[in-house]
């Protein structure tokens, strides 16, 4: 949590210092509409991961049971840890240095560069840095992963929609599905068939892709000026 709170300080002083604007410029209003966004986000991403995972089961032949150690503390446990990690994530990639990118270089490129970064982040947080192959998957995947996200944000002019497609992703996954490498999560699954690593691609190309569309033929883009007046009508906090 002190690192989230390090990251909005860092966000706010370089919103200042290089725009001259306030954080509110990473679209935490009008509240309601955001996390309505937020949670049309989540379930998005939840549906996704749904039925990648449930075709995944379906392929194994794997009988799915429910955790017999899971309980509501442990689930909110791991929700809590995903919706820090996903925050944090959200805040480095699509959070000011974003807004700035768009705002200097234009959103195209301000982009790709985010969605670039964003693969090569992972390459470290996956642990592969110097595997070739998983490289390339891995950067391919995470890459259009954070191509999406950083287009929501462009269209929705809001840091709350990705984050709501981020989070979505990352709780069904980890904490649903127990995909989680360090403890079980709500269901566990025991698969008798062994299927090919290549399914993974689904979920890792696939879902990305399937976002890109839904996003750009499906989230309006919103008016920046109506966002300006919308931050002048609340408190100064620079």
């Amino acid at each position: 949590m002190v690192g989230i709170l390090v990251e909005l300080i860092i966000s706010w002083a370089l919103l200042y210092l290089i725009e001259r604007k306030s954080i509110l410029y990473l679209g935490f209003l009008p509240l309601t509409k955001r996390l309505k966004q937020l949670a049309i986000g989540f379930l998005i991403t939840a549906i996704l991961c749904i039925g990648v995972g449930s075709l995944e089961i379906l392929l194994r032949s794997s009988s799915l049971h429910l955790n017999e150690n899971s309980s509501t503390s442990l689930i909110l446990t791991m929700f809590w840890w995903d919706f820090n990690s996903v925050l944090t994530e959200e805040l480095l990639f699509r959070g000011a240095l974003l807004f700035i990118l768009i705002e200097r270089i234009g959103p195209r490129k301000g982009i790709m560069i985010s969605a670039v970064a964003f693969g090569i982040y992972h390459w470290f947080s996956f642990g592969i840095f110097g595997n070739i192959f998983p490289m390339f998957f891995v950067f391919i995947g995470t890459g259009l992963m954070g191509y999406a996200w950083a287009l929501a944000f462009s269209k929705t002019k809001s840091i709350f929609l990705p984050m709501g497609l981020h989070l979505g992703w990352n709780f069904t996954f980890n904490t649903i599905f127990s995909k989680d490498p360090l403890q079980k999560g709500l269901l566990v699954s025991e698969g008798r068939i062994i299927i090919s690593d290549w399914f993974s691609l689904i979920g890792l190309w696939g879902v990305p892709v399937i976002l890109l569309v839904i996003i750009k033929f499906s989230i309006q883009k919103e008016n920046t000026e109506l966002t300006v007046k919308e931050v002048k009508t609340t408190p100064n906090i620079v």
